[in-house]
């Protein structure tokens, strides 16, 4: 018998399921709907960097910035090298008018992979 986590009566495999269908909803423009998915999995594997990563995608895509900019902080911690969530970061704080700090997340992602939209966002012939 499967084991089941909390008591919602979910099971790891039904977890799987939820992240792979919010995975769908965010590609077919339902962010809030993804968020709704999440939410259970990440409450029972708080641990699981890539469903943070996929619910601040999901509020990123919903306008909702600050729990964006929580959940990419969070991946940052885990994952300090992780150069697409410092450009999600970047761009988060970006459409907050937080340019300084969006400057320095850009130029992080850039410097850790050399994606050329990476690269464009970084700005490196700016001043500094």
């Amino acid at each position: 018998m499967p084991e089941i986590s909390g008591s919602t009566g979910r099971t790891p495999e039904t977890h799987v399921i939820d992240f792979r269908a919010a995975e769908q909803l965010l590609n077919a423009r339902d962010p809030r709907g993804a968020v709704k998915l999440l939410d259970p999995v990440i409450a029972a594997h708080p641990e699981n960097t890539a469903a943070r990563l996929l619910r601040a995608r999901a509020f990123f895509a919903a306008a909702q910035l600050r729990p964006a900019e929580l959940e990419f902080t969070i991946v940052l911690e885990r994952e300090p090298d992780n150069a697409f969530a410092h450009f999600a970061l970047a761009r988060t704080y970006e459409r907050q008018g937080r340019g300084e700090q969006a400057k320095r997340h850009f130029r992080l992602a850039a410097a850790l992979d050399p994606n050329p939209q990476f690269l464009k966002a970084a700005r490196f012939d700016d001043p500094a």
